[in-house]
């Protein structure tokens, strides 16, 4: 019988046709990609394969990768190791992979030598914690280097004529291989390259880690995602009489019954056909069917196929050779016999494989459990005796599973180190944990690790915070504390405790910092000076400033920044004197900046890279407060080069950093700029969501339908992420806008008071950002008492101006809490303010153009998209008060940021104005607001004016000397021409399109 792969492919054509023209695409010389969806075998590698010969036909270079099932523990970057390997071993191509010294590692399928750590004096020995740091110091782990490097390289061997790499199984893609291809995606634009990789999507749960990164790929730019459905009934029964082979041969009943257990699935096609042309009973269960093709096997072929599928979908010759204890001949002929009977394939590199998952999954299932460990353990040992087979993260698994508990805590430790010094910080984490796990198991565990469990937990927690997983770092911290106990070293515990206090921090929990941080000083005393004193009082700085304690963090500020001199402690006195900077330097913005750079020398002189970081971030943010928005973005594109350069793009302060070059790129009217890097490398710790989510703003602004889609990723986080205030900030200015523009004030107002009494219980202080939610929240509730009052209906435009009221009174109150708790605000907030009070004045009904003139002038610091805002407001206000010329002056220059930005809902709306005011704004395409007659009888606009004035039919009639009946019918004349369904929304429009005197 044929083999599937044997005959031509049946059905996809629309399919193929989509993919060809990627590869075309690519050939182009634009990138492109494909995420290729499907359930287990409905026909994924077979469209795979027939996709890569077009290709070669037509002289594309195909790389192809394969991801592979560990179960909880990964292999960082195999999928990527096994697409290059070929490249490494073509002596043409060679030279041009070892150009690139960040891939001989990866290349060679192993870690490569560790990175060297920092020259600095101060830091010391990585194998221990530092009395003098909130946690050890970070290594530059090349992950960037490694990205880098694999674009590259794809670019260069590109050069020669267009690629298409594929990678297959993305479902079981370990974390850092998923990075890397959305690295790929996001930094390959303009190369020859097309990129295709196949998922199941019946594996894919809702929490699997694949979910999001799917989601952000898509909306790339080229890249799509195409679900591969299952064949219809006619396809498969052209599949299966194609199976049968020239002569045919199957019974009509027997194709019947195939096409309809398949389900249009060919592989169990295929399978069910073999089974039953054997004259076997049908199973009703594929995984029956497939074991009842292994089990026609001999007993050495089918002892083959369960080493095998212990050891994973690929498998050296040697490692069943050592496990399976068959003479050479007899290993020779079983795997002869599953080879031939397709049950496993040779791959390029000489290994085997199954021809599909679903075969080794059922042979998997199908072992005893003791048959089960006993392989597993005979596979570890196999990895032991000779390490070059294999890595640590597999000798781990499998001395897991065989039970072997204290070689799987050695191993996973080792799989830990290989992880970080191959720049794949969430498989680094995840392994220390599983040693964590297996601690308690161990009896000999502190012998085997080199250090007792505290210190593990507290290495743990780094990882996670390098990992941008805050809240695990929280949750290992505390868990090291209780390791530690009440009578263990104090300085041990004080450690913890003040690097627990930043951590809260960091995740907005003041109160809790407060506590951890109180306990830390508790420990040490202040004589005589001492490292973890000094760390533990530069905390408690931080603590104290945080929470408006203004006289104790000056008093732990001196002391700190006394001690740090005196100790040579650089990044413990950077660290403090940002933060004395950042609480007392308003009043003296030259000597603030002065500070900072003084703090920014010594943080890079000390190596201590998460300080450096946050004075790269507090020097940008000193500045975009300033409303200096390009210095802003130099400061923070010089930190996020910085980042990369050290592998450390997710710690806390970097995504801040990101964040705000987003925010700053969107203020500065960039708005390409800011969505692009709001998207790129978006990615999983869910504590760097806002910066993805920032990316809402310019969709809302530019009333891109995708936001809607954003925004409900986002609030789905919020159960979550309840602390993360700049999350929930940037949804909730996303959010009502939106509202605004969609014209619902009453979301508007009910999304800015959840957002302000969240922000007045974590920011009690500094809650400015009210202004902002108020002021956008007030202009659909301003709308709405407006229209009310044009229609003379006083309890509604009295039941806004109440909505609209406490709003501005919670942004009052915000200002006179703020000012006697800190002192002057910045520019933006004063802008802002100014707004709200433009808002207020037009929620009475006046219309104040000196208001929104202030408003105009507050943002002119560089907020291009406010500005234009306002100048909007400012042209209506100028139009009311009988100044046609300056409106018509004030909306084209609204309408000229709102076309370069694409900001169509306030083009719009600026039209509109010229529209219904018939100014003389000389706007491309945009004609002055038609004359009423043009529209309305002359009878009918007199009785549209009366309509406005809120008449009813019988005043009407009165008013013109016409019958109430005459009245009716002008008024359903009237509603009909207008669209309208009713009195009220006739005058809506008819205002809004100008036909009201």
């Amino acid at each position: 019988m044929f083999r599937w792969d044997d005959v031509p492919m049946v059905g996809r054509a629309g399919e193929l046709a989509r993919l060809l023209a990627h590869v075309d695409r690519a050939a182009e010389g634009r990138t492109s990609g494909v995420l290729l969806a499907g359930d287990a075998g409905v026909g994924k590698t077979r469209l795979l394969d027939e996709l890569t010969a077009r290709a070669v036909e037509h002289g594309v270079h195909v790389l192809s990768g394969h991801c592979v099932d560990l179960g909880e523990v990964g292999l960082p970057y195999l999928p990527f190791v096994d697409l290059l390997r070929p490249v490494a071993a073509d002596p043409t191509l060679a030279p041009t992979a070892t150009a690139h010294p960040a891939l001989a590692a990866l290349l060679a399928g192993r870690p490569g030598p560790p990175a060297p750590p920092p020259g600095a004096a101060e830091r010391g020995d990585l194998d221990r914690p530092l009395p003098h740091r909130a946690a050890p110091q970070p290594v530059d782990d090349g992950r960037l280097q490694l990205f880098e490097a694999v674009a590259s390289l794809l670019c260069e061997l590109s050069a020669a004529g267009p690629m298409l790499v594929v990678l297959e199984d993305l479902h079981w893609a370990d974390r850092s291989s998923r990075d890397l291809l959305r690295y790929l995606l996001a930094r390959l634009v303009d190369e020859p390259i097309a990129v295709v990789a196949s998922y199941r999507a019946d594996d894919l749960h809702r929490r699997h880690p694949l979910r999001p990164l799917l989601a952000e790929l898509v909306r790339l730019p080229g890249v799509e995602r195409l679900e591969l459905a299952p064949l219809s009934d006619a396809e498969v029964r052209d599949l299966v009489r194609s199976l049968a082979g020239p002569d045919g041969g199957v019974p009509e009943a027997t194709v019947d019954d195939v096409v309809a257990r398949a389900e249009g699935n060919a592989f169990y096609a295929e399978e069910l056909l073999a089974a039953s042309r054997r004259g076997e009973t049908l199973p009703p269960a594929l995984t029956d069917v497939l074991l009842a093709r292994v089990e026609q096997r001999s007993s050495e072929a089918q002892q083959v196929l369960r080493i095998a599928a212990v050891a994973g979908r690929r498998v050296r010759h040697e490692l069943v050779s050592a496990v399976g204890g068959l003479p050479p001949d007899g290993l020779e002929r079983a795997l002869a016999e599953t080879v031939h009977n397709h049950l496993l394939v040779v791959s390029g590199d000489g290994r085997f494989r199954f021809r599909h998952a679903l075969l080794r999954e059922a042979v998997l299932a199908d072992l005893l459990p003791g048959e089960r460990v006993r392989l597993h353990a005979s596979i570890a040992a196999h990895l032991a005796a000779t390490p070059g087979d294999g890595t640590a993260a597999e000798r781990a698994h499998h001395a897991r599973e065989s039970n072997d508990l204290p070689a799987a805590l050695t191993a996973s430790l080792e799989a830990a180190e290989e992880a970080g010094r191959i720049g794949a910080p969430a498989e680094q984490l995840q392994h220390l944990e599983t040693a964590l796990a297996l601690w308690s198991a161990v009896p000999d565990a502190a012998r085997r690790a080199g250090r007792d469990q505290p210190r593990l937990l507290f290495e743990a927690a780094a990882a996670a915070r390098k990992a941008g997983e805050l809240h695990r770092g929280v949750a290992l911290l505390r868990s090291a504390l209780e390791a530690l106990g009440p009578h263990a070293d104090a300085a041990e515990r004080a450690r913890v405790h003040y690097t627990l206090a930043q951590a809260l921090d960091r995740i907005e929990d003041l109160a809790g910092a407060r506590r951890e941080s109180e306990a830390a000083l508790r420990l040490v005393p202040a004589q005589p000076p001492s490292e973890v004193r000094t760390w533990a009082v530069a905390t408690a700085a931080r603590m104290n400033y945080s929470l408006g304690r203004m006289a104790d963090g000056d008093a732990a500020a001196e002391e700190a920044l006394a001690a740090a001199d005196a100790l040579g402690l650089d990044s413990a006195w950077s660290d403090t004197a940002v933060s004395q900077a950042r609480a007392r330097g308003d009043g003296d913005p030259v000597g603030t900046r002065r500070r900072m750079e003084e703090a920014l020398q010594r943080a890079r002189r000390s190596g201590d890279v998460d300080v450096e970081m946050r004075v790269l971030y507090n020097r940008a943010t000193v500045a975009f407060e300033q409303g200096q928005i390009e210095e802003t973005l130099v400061w923070t594109r010089r930190a996020a080069a910085r980042a990369r350069e050290l592998g450390q793009e997710w710690a806390f302060y970097p995504a801040e950093l990101r964040h705000l070059q987003v925010m700053a790129l969107y203020v500065a009217g960039e708005w390409d700029a800011s969505l692009a890097e709001a998207d790129e490398l978006a990615r999983v710790p869910e504590m760097a969501a806002h910066v993805r989510a920032a990316g809402l703003l310019v969709q809302v602004g530019r009333g891109d339908p995708a936001a809607v889609e954003r925004l409900a990723w986002a609030r789905g986080l919020a159960p979550r992420l309840n602390t993360h205030m700049l999350l929930t900030l940037v949804v909730a200015a996303a959010e009502i806008d939106l509202a605004a523009w969609e014209g619902r004030p009453e979301t508007a107002v009910e999304v800015a008071e959840r957002a302000t009494r969240r922000l007045r219980e974590l920011w009690t202080t500094d809650h400015l950002a009210v202004l902002r939610l108020s002021a956008t929240a007030l202009a659909p509730v301003a709308d709405a008492a407006a229209a009310a009052r044009l229609v003379d209906d006083a309890a509604t435009a009295d039941h806004w101006a109440g909505r609209g009221g406490s709003l501005v009174g919670a942004a009052r109150s915000a200002v006179d809490v703020f000012t006697a708790a800190v002192g002057e605000m910045g520019i933006e907030a004063k802008a802002w303010l100014a707004r709200v009070e433009a808002e207020a004045a037009r929620l009475e009904g006046r219309a104040a153009p000196e208001l929104w003139q202030a408003a105009v002038d507050g943002f002119g610091f560089g907020h291009v998209y406010e500005q234009a805002r306002s100048r909007w407001r400012l042209a209506e206000a100028l139009l009311a008060a009988g100044d046609r010329a300056g409106a018509a002056e004030q909306a084209g220059a609204a309408h000229e940021v709102a076309v370069r930005l694409g900001a169509a809902p306030l083009r719009t709306a600026v039209e509109a104005l010229v529209r219904r005011g018939r100014l003389d704004a000389d706007l491309p395409g945009v004609r002055r607001g038609p004359d009423p007659t043009a529209v309305l009888t002359p009878r009918e606009a007199e009785v549209l004016a009366l309509l406005a004035q809120g008449r009813t039919n019988r005043q009407v009639g009165a008013a013109l000397y016409i019958s109430e009946k005459t009245a009716s019918v002008h008024v359903s004349n009237i509603l009909a021409k207008l669209g309208a369904n009713g009195r009220t929304e006739a005058v809506a429009i008819a205002s809004q399109r100008g036909l009201l005197p």
